[in-house]
């Protein structure tokens, strides 16, 4: 009897570790599931959003449609994926961080039964964006080296074959350090888009629930991704672009590169083209950015529903 009673214990403490551990880890879970299952469906027109921005930078073609088709006739249908296993760890290092981030930073913040202040969402999304930017920064490297890499003279190719494969090339040619290049714009960046996403998204479901909207109903829910993912685009765009010039750059053969950082990158891109060669691309971008950013709340809504449903 006392070992059947000692076997219960045991069992009972390992269940209730087991279940801390899970509702410790459950919101990065959420965050990484919610992001592949958007990155899925926008990959295309991300890859048309990189192309539209290197060729703003190199003089080439800015015309989405001309990209999409000179892609498909020159590379196949299969062109419009190339990355996706460097989109897929992007999203779960990058997205399921700030997403959880986000969540512990405003659960921590706010009081009991009052509603968030604009300042403290808008400090929390800041802080979760640039944090989980640093994260995810090697794997976004290898995105936008892998989507990049066939505009490149065939001699210069590297002819990625996986996300595993880029980074191991990069740290070989670059070192370990490399892996981190373009990080301070890809946090500045982060930290623009967090900031619209996941404030306005915030603030646009208490106005909703204000407007007599049921709470996380699919009007609050849907409306409320739609506004936090319209502004998300409008400030993060300038900084998606000097991000996407810094990443894809290369030296010289004396071993120098064309920008010395994101803001002479942003300086020598304004006086060649003014500023709004910083919001080159935006149809596309929005296109791509705005739903990307609506099915990744929404699922995110979704699967915490889920979580509930099955007692998780």
């Amino acid at each position: 009897c006392l070992k059947l009673q000692e076997q219960e214990v045991s069992q009972r403490v390992a269940t209730v570790a087991a279940m801390d551990a899970w509702h410790t880890c459950k919101p990065f879970v959420t965050g990484s599931m919610a992001g592949c299952m958007a990155a899925t469906v926008i990959q295309p027109i991300d890859m048309v959003k990189v192309r539209i921005q290197v060729g703003a930078a190199d003089g080439g073609s800015t015309s989405p449609v001309h990209i999409a088709k000179t892609m498909l006739r020159d590379e196949g249908p299969r062109a419009f994926w190339r990355g996706m296993s460097a989109g897929y760890l992007r999203q779960v290092l990058y997205t399921g961080s700030r997403l959880s981030l986000y969540d512990s930073f405003t659960a921590a913040a706010s009081s009991p039964g009052q509603p968030l202040p604009f300042w403290k969402s808008g400090l929390c999304a800041l802080t979760a964006g640039g944090i989980a930017a640093v994260v995810g920064n090697p794997a976004d490297l290898s995105l936008i080296r892998m989507q990049s890499d066939s505009l490149l003279p065939v001699a210069e190719r590297r002819g990625y074959k996986n996300v595993f494969h880029a980074l191991s090339v990069i740290v070989k040619t670059e070192g370990a350090l490399g892996l981190f290049k373009g990080a301070a714009a890809t946090s500045t960046r982060a930290m623009a888009l967090n900031f619209g996403l996941l404030t306005f998204n915030a603030q646009a479901k208490q106005q909703l629930g204000a407007m007599g909207c049921t709470p996380g109903g699919k009007v609050q829910v849907f409306g409320a991704a739609a506004v936090g993912g319209f502004f998300g685009a409008v400030l993060s765009l300038p900084f998606d672009f000097v991000k996407t010039q810094i990443q894809k750059m290369r030296p010289d053969a004396n071993g120098n590169f064309q920008y010395k950082g994101p803001l002479d990158c942003a300086r020598q891109i304004v006086a060649a083209g003014g500023p709004l060669r910083l919001w080159t691309g935006f149809p596309v971008y929005f296109m791509r950015s705005a739903p990307l950013s609506t099915i990744t709340l929404i699922a995110q809504d979704y699967i915490k529903k889920m979580w509930g449903q099955v007692g998780l």
